[in-house]
């Protein structure tokens, strides 16, 4: 199995999107959780099985995603790296994705100026 990195923000979106479903169903809260998770090892296992993105923003190329198994709304947004996967967002695919994604790229470039 490969390394499975989570950029800081991953856990950021899964604390809110959890928070969000709770507050209609404890339970699948709950079970989002999980199945994030057996979402992420399953990338580690086969970094290959997500959909290559086609985004037009350049910043974004080789970005792949895989919805979670139950929760198929909500996206899991990686990158295939040398030692494994980084997984980059977990977002609703209702929200304007590559926006999202985007805005992230450009935060991250300035944190490294």
């Amino acid at each position: 199995m490969s390394q499975v990195n989570k950029r800081p923000q991953v856990i950021r979106d899964l604390i809110e999107l959890a928070t969000y479903i709770a507050e209609n169903n404890l339970d699948a809260s709950d079970r989002f959780l999980a199945a994030a998770e057996e979402t992420f090892k399953q990338l580690g296992k086969m970094p290959g099985i997500g959909k290559l993105c086609e985004f037009s923003s350049p910043n974004l190329a080789g970005f792949r995603q895989q919805s979670i198994k139950g929760f198929r709304n909500y996206i899991v947004f990686y990158r295939h790296t040398n030692t494994g996967v980084e997984i980059v967002r977990v977002i609703h695919g209702a929200r304007d994705v590559e926006a999202i994604l985007d805005e992230n790229f450009r935060q991250d470039e300035d944190d490294i100026e």
